[in-house]
């Protein structure tokens, strides 16, 4: 058989085998739509996913644009998010200029709702740095303030499904009430640290709510994550005050690189104390999956790091 006759033959086989996986998966995909009656809810990471699943239950797909592991500061949304942000019928972000980059995806998806979690918080503004004065965009770890967070997820949920409103005033109150209960479990842990040793010693600034609720004193390597992360001077002052205050641990966060604080170990013979999470919840296997249990893993980590345990 001819050569050319035989490609023909093979191009036409696979544009027909193409034609009908689109087919199949265009199918699929709308009996998917007609089956599942659940709200698209997507977060811009994986902490607010936890908590929209909580307060939504079985009535939202919970979804979170990053994955676990991943730094969210400076995260590059891919045309996948945008896909994904197009099906949404609502999405919940933390605001506080912590996910400037969702902003692309809002200017091409106007009509997708979406929430800032945020509004309402007792705001503690950033001490230094390039970003002084503005507000610290980590209120999620202040049990306190994710109350705020709780509640602003469940009106929202509910203006988009009136219809379940009393089943997400339930599972908020009952999520609620576990923060509540989990707040007085770490206050009375980092109570067993001797107060003149409360210092919490991290690469980023990420804690300045934490250390607000329990009574800790902060020193870190950047204020926020930005360009001028880890200065020569910054680091002489962290390195200074380990030494001077004999801080006997020191802790950086799992979506950072800890190079630069395991100088500062070097340098102030103080030691790495564990890993701390913040920005991003761990894989399922890992020690923060949840919400809840990364502020128990991390408080736990704090408190044994500084008691030498």
């Amino acid at each position: 058989m001819n050569k050319k006759i035989i490609i023909s033959i093979v191009v036409v086989a696979i544009s027909i085998m193409l034609s009908w996986v689109f087919l199949v998966s265009r199918d699929a995909d709308r009996e998917k739509q007609n089956t599942d009656t659940r709200l698209t809810v997507l977060s811009t990471f994986t902490v607010i996913s936890d908590m929209v699943r909580e307060v939504g239950g079985e009535k939202v797909e919970a979804i979170s644009l990053t994955k676990p592991g991943v730094e969210i500061h400076g995260y590059e949304p891919t045309p996948g998010d945008l896909v994904r942000a197009s099906r949404a019928d609502i999405i919940f972000d933390n605001g506080l200029n912590l996910e400037l980059w969702a902003q692309k995806l809002y200017t091409s998806i106007s009509n997708v709702p979406h929430v800032t979690i945020s509004e309402g918080i007792e705001v503690v503004p950033i001490a230094e740095g390039a970003y002084k004065d503005k507000p610290n965009p980590h209120a999620w770890m202040s049990p306190k303030q994710a109350l705020v967070y709780v509640e602003n997820i469940r009106k929202a949920l509910t203006e988009v499904s009136p219809e379940d409103e009393a089943y997400f005033a339930e599972r908020a109150r009952i999520y609620s009430e576990k923060i509540k209960a989990l707040d007085i479990q770490l206050r009375e842990s980092i109570s067993k640290i001797p107060e003149a040793q409360r210092y919490l010693t991290t690469c980023e600034g990420a804690f300045s709510y934490l250390a607000k609720d329990y009574g800790m004193k902060e020193l870190y390597l950047w204020a926020i994550n930005d360009e001028s992360q880890g200065s020569p001077q910054q680091i002489a002052y962290v390195v200074d005050q380990v030494k001077k205050n004999t801080i006997p641990a020191i802790f950086c966060e799992s979506t950072v690189e800890p190079k630069i604080q395991e100088e500062v170990v070097r340098e102030s013979g103080s030691r790495m104390g564990g890993v701390l999470y913040v920005d991003s919840l761990s894989g399922a296997d890992g020690p923060a999956p949840t919400y809840l249990a990364l502020l128990t893993h991390t408080v736990e980590t704090i408190v044994n790091g500084l008691r030498g345990l």
